[in-house]
């Protein structure tokens, strides 16, 4: 299964934190999963760890992913970019654009790792939880 991986579900699998559900830990920890990072990931993980809300350094992250044989970054590009709205929050949107357009680009079906209830609602894309 792929699995597009939001910010706050990263961050707290990287920190081993509890508030992580099981499901999206399995999800994560399992070496047949394809792991998608969108790039607005590593942007906003770096923004928090700038603000001090997670020990989680983007230094760290990039070292997680080069060593993962099942993870890629998934690049904000211009198909993407026309596809978000104001429905959600821009990174919000800029995620869930991520994996739909993985999706289509690669023919794979895909879930968003996410606890975002605005991401959930929308329906837009599979949600694990």
């Amino acid at each position: 299964m792929v699995y597009v991986v939001d910010t706050h579900a990263l961050i707290w699998f990287l920190e081993g934190n509890a508030r992580l559900s099981e499901t999206a830990k399995n999800a994560l920890s399992d070496p047949n999963s394809q792991i998608v990072i969108p790039s607005i990931v590593i942007a906003e993980a770096a923004y928090h760890h700038a603000r001090n809300h997670t020990s989680v350094s983007v230094q760290r992250i990039l070292d997680e992913i080069a060593s993962a044989e099942n993870c890629i970054v998934y690049p904000l590009d211009e198909h993407i970019a026309a596809q978000v709205s104001g429905d959600l929050e821009l990174h919000d949107s800029i995620i869930v654009y991520t994996a739909i357009a993985y999706s289509e680009v690669m023919g794979e079906d895909v879930a968003l790792i996410t606890k975002d209830k605005r991401i959930t609602d929308s329906g837009l894309v599979p949600v694990v939880w």
